[in-house]
Formats: C-alpha cells, sequence, structure tokens
C-alpha cells in the first residue's frame, strides 16, 4: 500500500468484546496500534444481540480503552458478525463478449460478477459478501483474471453471503450507539482466514473452525478460493455450562476451571489428580477428579467436531481438503482439541493463531484475537484492492446496507474534536 492508512475492527463476541486499532508498516506488514478488551453483555445464546443497552455499553468501554492506547480517536471501524442466521451459497454470471477481436475489459469483469451476484432472496435478508471464486472461458478453460484476453462468452462464480436485516441493523444500531460509525460488516470466519491461513492451505483445500462463544463459523477454502461457509449454534460456553451443571458451581468457577485445568481428552495419567472449585451449598468448595472434568470437556468437543464434519460432508468437501482444518477462537485453546479433532476428522488438524502482523503479540497473540486481527488484516487488504483497482472495475465483495445517518456521523465528529 503506498499510502498510510489506520484502520480499527470490532469483534462483538458473547465473551469479549475486542477493539484493536492497526496500520500498515513501514515493510509493508500489518502493526497494531492499540487493543482495547472489554466483558461482553447483551448477546444471546444464538450469537446475535438481544440487549442493545448492554452491548453498546461494553462496546463504548472497550473503544474507550483502544483510543487511551493508542492515542487517537476511532471515528469508524470494521465489525465482525456471525450467528446461526448466516448462510451461503455459490452462483454462477454467463455474459457474452459481441466482438471476439475485442480484448475482455475490466467493464465485462465487472458486468459478469454483477450477473453471478443476482439472487433472488426473501426481503428480511441481505446480501453480505460476494466474493470471487474464479473465470471461465468459453464456459470450459479456468483462468485467474480474464482481463486482455478473447473470447466470445465469460462465465464467472461467487459465493454469497447473506444474512439477517434485522440482525445487520441491531448490530449496526450497536456500534453506532458507541459512537463509532460502522465502515463494513464482516463475516468473523472470512476475517479468521485472513489472519491465520497460510497460501498453499488456501490452494490445497482446507477449513477454518472458528470455534467462538455462542456459535462455531466454519469457511472452506479450496484452490484458493472461498467454496462454503456456515455457522453452528455450538461453541465454547456449551463446554463452561456443561462443567457448570454436572459440576453444580457457579459459572464463573467452571469457566476458571475450564481454562486452566481442562482439556480436550481424558486420559489415564489423569486419574490421580484433582482440582478445587467453588460449589453451590453448605460447601464452599470441593474437590473433583480432573479426569471427571475433561471427560465431560471431551463429549461436548467431539459434539462440537461430530456437527463440524456433517456440515463439510454436507457441502462435499470433507474428503478434499488436503490440508485439513484449522482451529481458531478462544475454545480451540483447550488442550488437545487439534489430536482429537485429527483422531475423530480423519483429516490433518492445526491450531491458527494470528500471524502476518507487529506489536502487541504478547497480547494478542493467540487464537481468541484471530477475528479481530484478521478484520484489520481484511479491511487494510479491502483498501489496497480499491486503490488499485482499475478505473471502473467494482471491487469482489458487496459493502451490506448499514446506514449510519446524518446525526451518527455528526456525534462521531464531535468525539474527534473532544480532548482526550
Amino acid at each position: 500500500m503506498k499510502r498510510r492508512s489506520t484502520v480499527a475492527s470490532i469483534d462483538i463476541g458473547s465473551t469479549k468484546v475486542a477493539v484493536i486499532v492497526g496500520d500498515v508498516g513501514d515493510l509493508g506488514d500489518v502493526r497494531i496500534l492499540g487493543v482495547g478488551v472489554a466483558p461482553a453483555a447483551g448477546l444471546s445464546s444464538r450469537g446475535v444481540i438481544d440487549n442493545i443497552q448492554s452491548a453498546r455499553e461494553a462496546v463504548a468501554v472497550a473503544v474507550e480503552k483502544a483510543e487511551h492506547a493508542c492515542g487517537m480517536r476511532i471515528l469508524s471501524a470494521v465489525v465482525g458478525i456471525s450467528g446461526n442466521h448466516i448462510t451461503s451459497q455459490n452462483n454462477r454470471g454467463i455474459i457474452a463478449i459481441p466482438d471476439r477481436n475485442r480484448e475482455i475489459s475490466a467493464d465485462d469483469r465487472s458486468r459478469v460478477l454483477e450477473s453471478a451476484s443476482q439472487i433472488a432472496i426473501p426481503t428480511n435478508r441481505q446480501v453480505l459478501h460476494v466474493l470471487s471464486r474464479g473465470y471461465w472461458l468459453e464456459g470450459t478453460d479456468p483462468v485467474q483474471d480474464p482481463i486482455g484476453m478473447h473470447a466470445g462468452r465469460l462465465d464467472a462464480e461467487v459465493h454469497i453471503v447473506t444474512a439477517a436485516v434485522s440482525a445487520v441493523q441491531n448490530l449496526a444500531k450497536c456500534v453506532e450507539g458507541a459512537g463509532v460509525q460502522v465502515d463494513d460488516i464482516v463475516l468473523e470466519s472470512v476475517a479468521s482466514a485472513t489472519s491465520i491461513l497460510q497460501e498453499q492451505e488456501r490452494q490445497q483445500g482446507v477449513a477454518v473452525v472458528d470455534i467462538g462463544g455462542s456459535t462455531t463459523s466454519v469457511a472452506v477454502y479450496d484452490e484458493g478460493t472461498i467454496a462454503h461457509t456456515a455457522c453452528l449454534p455450538i461453541a465454547g460456553t456449551h463446554l463452561t455450562h456443561d462443567l457448570a451443571r454436572v459440576l453444580r458451581c457457579p459459572w464463573e468457577s467452571a469457566e476458571e476451571v475450564k481454562c486452566t485445568y481442562g482439556a480436550a481428552y481424558a486420559d489415564p495419567s489423569m486419574n490421580h489428580e484433582t482440582v478445587e472449585i467453588q460449589a453451590f451449598g453448605t460447601q464452599s468448595l470441593k474437590v473433583v477428579p480432573l479426569m471427571h472434568v475433561c471427560e465431560i470437556l471431551q463429549a461436548r468437543g467431539e459434539e462440537i467436531l461430530e456437527m463440524v464434519a456433517l456440515e463439510l460432508k454436507r457441502a462435499g468437501y470433507l474428503d478434499r481438503l488436503a490440508a485439513g482444518i484449522v482451529l481458531t477462537g478462544g475454545s480451540s485453546q483447550l488442550r488437545g482439541f487439534a489430536e482429537v479433532a485429527e483422531s475423530r476428522l480423519g483429516i490433518p488438524a492445526r491450531v491458527g493463531r494470528p500471524h502476518g502482523y507487529s506489536g502487541l503479540s504478547d497480547l494478542i497473540g493467540t487464537p481468541a484475537y484471530a477475528t479481530s486481527i484478521g478484520l484489520v488484516e481484511y479491511a487494510l487488504q479491502g483498501r489496497e484492492r480499491v486503490a488499485e483497482a482499475p478505473a471502473g472495475m467494482a471491487p469482489d465483495f458487496h459493502m451490506p446496507n448499514i446506514g449510519g445517518g446524518f446525526f451518527r456521523r455528526i456525534a462521531s465528529f464531535g468525539r474527534a474534536l473532544m480532548p482526550q
């Protein structure tokens, strides 16, 4: 990127709200300038906002912390979205090139992408992304970029992601209520893939499995492009709920046991190990076998992996992923999760951590921040694509109609004039 630009990302999860500010460093890498994290509030178990006031306050706290960390005002941001209301499909478009002697132009490429993006969707849904998957000359010869070539027919295939209009509007209203204008809304699994995948994995076939708090997002890449996306209604909070119910302990205690001592498998070597947890009733503390804790986590972890496998099989990609799956998100840090995934799914698995950035790596260099960093990288790459695109060429993503309004922009401008 020839000019320096700064972007902010907001990841509203069911356990935390993370705000990250970044720009492009001197070496062309993403440089993290500031981070703000606040406890999450106002999200339902389905990963959508069910209390705008609570969610708005959590976002405002995280934004304020990020502003103090980077020393600048956050006027706008790219926001991540997830939830089981997300759906996707691939669609193909065809256009005729009237003169075979004329080279295919950027306008022709834009036309075929627009043709491929024309699908019928209900009025309560809207298009979130239109991502290019590839081009074909005369319907048979695949090409990476058709500009400058000759053909009488040009085909294009795109991956279209749609979301519930209400979920998008409520998310935008929540962020704008905290005084930040929404630049774009990006599917979280796509953002996570941006920060953790290697190019060779994208080419040979890989699935990103982002295990968040309320939902598990799946994004499949094949031959270098995105091929399938889905959101499953099961994730990390279900692990904690299981511990809290079976062990009859407070939620906070179950979460602490999961993060500190938990594992995705029960090993016989744990037979003589115990952990002390808070409890309800007459005893404020009780001792439970670590083996029992891990058995509970293993049961739910395997259920998550089985649902992922069913989704990949339904989409026709389970046997085509040479690079296997890459686990990310906070719950992927559970000890032994990748090994259990390899055993249950029969394909390679690893835990994906964000890479390709500099600054604050000791604070955010974990899978829990893969989405937040990926949103920053996605936004910076998007600006570069738009800046370098030929005149008349549309970018390969669709900006959702998220509104904003005149008064929200005035509020954001007013925040810029306020002393820090």
